[in-house]
């Protein structure tokens, strides 16, 4: 390969990695800034956690179906236009949350007393759960564009560190909330939001004016031919012509019906699909667990104070998620040659021990030992959270990433039903509490460990069934 090809295309490459990076971070910043206002917002407005909980849990659902129409979308339409304007429209349903009691002429949304009516509950509430829609015009298109700028061979390392952004952006975004609120007061909630936003604008337009769908879009090969001209394996996604020149077979021959019945085998008839996607509805119950409902089983199961508990859980983010993901990436590539399935087992089992760990500490142990079992169940849970990821983007190819991603984002925000809705039931049902919500969260663990375990003779990737199919359509 020409030296300043090969130099453009991985300056390119790093720049792409860095920029959806940024982006991600934005899109976390509208994201978890909801999390961090709702003290302020139960203490002001008078939500309860019945209502601020349901918006939560609708969000995630409403998130999980988007993920699944904007991947389809994805697959066929501009992956970049699509993730610029969901963060736009997101800063708008942002600034409209932060404005909404300001309605209060033109609607009943205040009583006499400043409190939420009803119609403030309702005009949050749907404001939030549209929130979860234009969320899921992000990973999808993100995760198809990784596919479609790196080799199948170091997707797993580029995306898992990619996938720190979501550890970085809910940690930053807590802090700024964190601070705004201890600055101005709980009064000043409506900052939680419109200051997020007004950063998340630029990171849209950056998007916007700097991406590429890919690299043949700055006229460079694509990954394939990249593949086949460093020699890195993967030859059989590179086929020739009869002129004896290079061309990406699946990106060239696929249009129309021909692309709906490959989309349709690779993805929906596709058993490997299925199968991450119901692992990684287990892996999601754990996380969301820690994420979630980490401060509240701290403080009330524990007995620990709000600032301890809040400081574990922040570690738990920006120490081990960000560094479980960057470890499985590097594990996977290096250790198991691009087999994300066999690394994604082993760390969902590693999740599940260290979650089985805290659940058994005993009572009047030092903290220290809870905070070490909480950090490194989420150093391992963000491994198979970013890597079950690049396994949609490896078994369904770059082709259909976008759907096999969006396919699977329904069954990792159906989750939510369990760990959002269901867990809140168990916690304040006295026959249940939170042992209960231990036991459900290490059950799912080990039965997604079980299904990811059993994949593992699996091929790395599906571009040898691709062509199979191609050949048959």
């Amino acid at each position: 390969m020409d030296a300043r090809v090969k130099s453009k295309y991985v300056r390119l490459q790093w720049k792409t990695l860095i920029i959806l990076m940024v982006g991600y971070i934005c899109y976390y910043f509208l994201r978890k800034n909801f999390s961090a206002a709702i003290p302020a917002m139960e203490a002001t407005l008078g939500l309860s956690k019945v209502q601020l909980g349901t918006f939560l849990t609708l969000n995630g659902i409403v998130y999980g179906l988007s993920r699944m129409v904007n991947g389809i979308l994805a697959d066929r339409y501009s992956k970049r236009i699509l993730m610029s304007a969901g963060l736009a429209l997101s800063c708008v349903i942002s600034l409209l949350i932060c404005f909404s009691p300001k309605f209060n002429g033109f609607m009943s949304l205040l009583d006499s007393e400043g409190k939420a009516t009803l119609g403030l509950v309702y005009l949050i509430g749907s404001l939030w759960i549209l929130n979860g829609y234009v969320h899921g015009m992000a990973y999808p298109p993100i995760a198809a564009m990784m596919a479609h700028w790196f080799r199948p061979s170091e997707l797993a390392t580029k995306q898992s560190i990619w996938n720190a952004s979501h550890s970085i952006g809910a940690g930053i975004v807590i802090a700024l909330c964190g601070w705004l609120l201890s600055r101005f007061g709980y009064s000043a909630w409506n900052l939680c939001f419109i200051v997020p936003a007004g950063i998340a604008f630029f990171g849209a337009v950056i998007m916007f004016t700097s991406l590429k769908d890919s690299p043949e879009e700055c006229g460079l090969p694509s990954v394939e031919e990249y593949e086949k001209m460093t020699n890195s394996g993967l030859t059989d996604v590179y086929v020739h012509d009869d002129d004896g020149s290079g061309s990406d077979h699946i990106s060239q021959s696929l249009s129309g019906r021909r692309l709906k019945k490959f989309i349709s085998r690779m993805v929906f008839r596709n058993p490997f699909i299925w199968g991450i996607s119901i692992s990684d509805f287990c892996v999601y119950v754990i996380r969301f667990t820690i994420l979630e409902w980490g401060t509240s089983f701290l403080t009330q199961y524990k007995g620990f104070n709000i600032a301890l508990a809040a400081s574990i859980v922040a570690a738990s983010e920006l120490i081990g998620g960000v560094l479980g993901t960057i470890v499985a990436g590097w594990m996977t590539d290096k250790l198991f040659h691009s087999h994300t399935l066999r690394t994604s087992a082993l760390f969902t089992f590693g999740a599940t021990l260290c979650f089985t760990a805290f659940w058994l500490i005993p009572d009047g142990a030092h903290w220290i030992w809870s905070a070490a079992a909480i950090i490194s169940s989420a150093f391992f849970i963000y491994g198979p959270q970013a890597l079950l990821g690049v396994s949609c983007s490896q078994y369904a190819t770059k082709r259909a990433s976008g759907s096999a991603n969006g396919f699977c984002g329904i069954f990792c925000y159906g989750a939510t039903i369990i760990s959002g809705i269901g867990f809140g039931y168990l916690v304040d049902n006295p026959n249940f509490g939170w042992n209960a919500v231990f036991v459900v969260a290490i059950a799912f663990g080990l039965i997604g460990t079980i299904i990811l375990a059993s994949c593992w003779k699996a091929p790395a990737n599906g571009y040898e069934k691709a062509n199979k199919i191609l050949s048959e359509l």
